[in-house]
C-alpha cells in the first residue's frame, strides 16, 4: 500500500532551466567565462551544483574550484527566484495527496531549495526535505531515498518517487522506489505522466 510520495524538485515541481541557465551563466561571467553551451545546460540541470561547476568550469585552469565556490557560496539565489515556474497543479495535487500520504523530496538543490520552497509558500506540504548537501552522497546514490524512507519507517515498495531525469531514474533503481517519469517518455518507470493530476489516476493511487 502506497504511503509515500517523493519528488525531484527541477523539471518536475518547477520548470527552472531559465532560472539554471542564468545563474551558472552569472558564475562564467564573474571569471570572464563565455556562456554555457547546449551540452552544458542539460548537464547543470540534473546534476548537483558540485558536479556542475566542475564541468563547467573543466576547461579552465583558472580560477579553480575551490575559488568559484566561495564565490558561489556568497552568491545570493533570491534574483533567480522568478525565473522559476512552478507546476500550475502542484497546489491541487498536494492538496490532495497530503491528507492521505507522506510528502518528501529528494533533490540534488543545496543551499537553494529552502528559499524557494518558502518564496512559492510549499514548505509547509513537504515533512521531509533531502538535498545534495544534506545526503551522504547526492542523486543518483540511494542516500537521500534511504533516509527518507528511513524516516517515515516506510518500506520501497511502499513509495513512489516522482523524477523526470536519468539521474532520478538511477536514484529511483538503487534505492528499489518505483518511479512516476514525469515528462520523460525515454526513462524506464513504472508509469509515464505529463501533469500532476494525471497521477491521481494512476492504479497506484
Amino acid at each position: 500500500m502506497l504511503k509515500l510520495i517523493v519528488f525531484d524538485c527541477d523539471g518536475v515541481m518547477f520548470d527552472s532551466q531559465k532560472a539554471n541557465c542564468k545563474y551558472y551563466n552569472h558564475l562564467l561571467a564573474h571569471f570572464g567565462r563565455p556562456a554555457m553551451d547546449e551540452e552544458e545546460q542539460h548537464f547543470v540541470h540534473i546534476h548537483n551544483v558540485i558536479n556542475s561547476v566542475q564541468h563547467i568550469f573543466r576547461h579552465s585552469a583558472q580560477p579553480t574550484l575551490e575559488e568559484v565556490h566561495e564565490y558561489r557560496l556568497g552568491c545570493d539565489y533570491a534574483p533567480y527566484l522568478k525565473y522559476m515556474t512552478m507546476e500550475p497543479d502542484l497546489i491541487e495535487f498536494l492538496e490532495v495527496t497530503g491528507k492521505k500520504y507522506h510528502l518528501a523530496i529528494s533533490t540534488n538543490r543545496t543551499n537553494t531549495m529552502e528559499p524557494l520552497l518558502e518564496s512559492f509558500d510549499i514548505r509547509k506540504y513537504f515533512d521531509k526535505v533531502v538535498t545534495a548537501s544534506s545526503a551522504k552522497r547526492p542523486k543518483p546514490a540511494p542516500d537521500g531515498m534511504l533516509e527518507i524512507l528511513e524516516h517515515f519507517g516506510c518500506q520501497p515498495g511502499e513509495a513512489i518517487f516522482i523524477g523526470d531525469s536519468i539521474v532520478d531514474q538511477q536514484h529511483a533503481a538503487s534505492s528499489e522506489v518505483p518511479l512516476i517519469a514525469f515528462r520523460n517518455p525515454d526513462l524506464i518507470a513504472q508509469y509515464h505522466v505529463r501533469s500532476f493530476l494525471e497521477i491521481l489516476s494512476l492504479p497506484i493511487f
